[in-house]
């Protein structure tokens, strides 16, 4: 066959094989959450539902999502409101490209920009957030768009400035160069303050509990997509936990040396190492109650970004 349709044929097949893996991780991670939040909670979690443990409940609730009508309001912004979920779903998905999943193996895993792919697309996840908001014309999603702008504005800087102090250390933007830089030591040893301002930047990026004030039911309904149902509904549900595995993955190569270890193969290390930050996520979320929208943003501007800065400052020391 002609180089340049092997070439097409080729990204077809990645692309698709990256598709079903983001479905299946979908139904795991959101039945994993459920489980955990029951163990945490002293509960027993979906279990009736396809045994052992309610494996079926997934496939249960996607029925009862594509059956439910999809209801616009009458004084919403058409264009911008069906928009929103795909804006915000898109993102999720792109990320996908850059992630090391193993030695010169994943969709694009040697992009040479890898890092700063991932600052341009996790961006756009605002776009799709404020378009919600607006778009509703509902003043509880309005205002949870407004919070959310302000929160990813306010984490975005901590969590490039604790980026730039790996890349300092490994010289290239490209997560396959830093996961190999990695192979004697992993870079949680020399970035460690960098990695608890990736962290706490990376679960307020997330927008996850403490930090989900874009959508606080306690205080907004459900925030941003109050006035979503179906579908479009799941499809925020689907970019929220696509991009949890993602951001999980992306701490995991930064941080603890991605797909390098001993013994079993890289993609199962990956895998493993990814999961572990996961389920961190996790147990914060049912563990920690909700901070206000003033501690939330004080926390970005007052300690996260001091301390980013601070930690810029001992890797070129440290380099020198």
């Amino acid at each position: 066959m002609p180089e340049g349709l092997v070439a097409v044929l080729w990204a077809i097949l990645k692309a698709t094989i990256a598709l079903a893996f983001i479905g299946l991780n979908f139904m795991f991670l959101v039945w994993l959450e459920r489980k955990v939040s029951a163990r945490i909670q002293y509960r027993v979690g979906p279990y009736r539902v396809g045994k052992p443990h309610g494996w079926l409940q997934l496939i249960a609730d996607a029925i009862k999502m594509f059956s439910k009508e999809d209801v616009m309001p009458a004084a919403a912004d058409r264009w911008v409101w069906a928009a929103a979920p795909v804006v915000v779903f898109a993102p999720a998905v792109l990320l996908f490209v850059i992630l090391p999943v193993g030695p010169d193996f994943g969709v694009q895993p040697d992009f040479n920009l890898g890092l700063l792919f991932l600052s341009a697309v996790s961006s756009f996840t605002l776009f799709g957030i404020f378009m919600a908001g607006w778009g509703s014309n509902n003043k509880y999603s309005l205002i949870g768009a407004m919070r959310a702008a302000a929160q990813l504005m306010a984490y975005e800087i901590p969590l490039v400035l604790a980026v730039l102090g790996v890349v300092m250390l490994a010289g290239s933007l490209s997560l396959q160069d830093i996961v190999e830089a990695q192979r004697t030591y992993w870079f949680v040893f020399p970035q460690f303050l960098g990695f608890i301002v990736f962290l706490i930047a990376a679960i307020a990026e997330l927008n996850r509990t403490p930090f989900d004030m874009a959508e606080a039911e306690s205080e907004l309904v459900a925030g941003y997509f109050t006035e979503y149902s179906g579908i479009r509904w799941g499809m925020f549900m689907f970019a929220e936990y696509t991009n949890l595995f993602t951001m999980s993955a992306i701490a995991a190569s930064l941080f603890f040396g991605g797909w390098n270890g001993p013994l079993l193969p890289p993609v199962v290390w990956f895998l493993i190492k990814t999961y572990a930050f996961v389920l961190l996520a996790m147990w914060i979320r049912w563990t920690l109650p909700r901070i206000r929208i003033d501690q939330l943003l004080d926390l970005g501007w007052k300690f996260l970004v001091p301390v980013g800065l601070l930690n810029l400052v001992i890797t070129g020391l440290f380099l020198v």
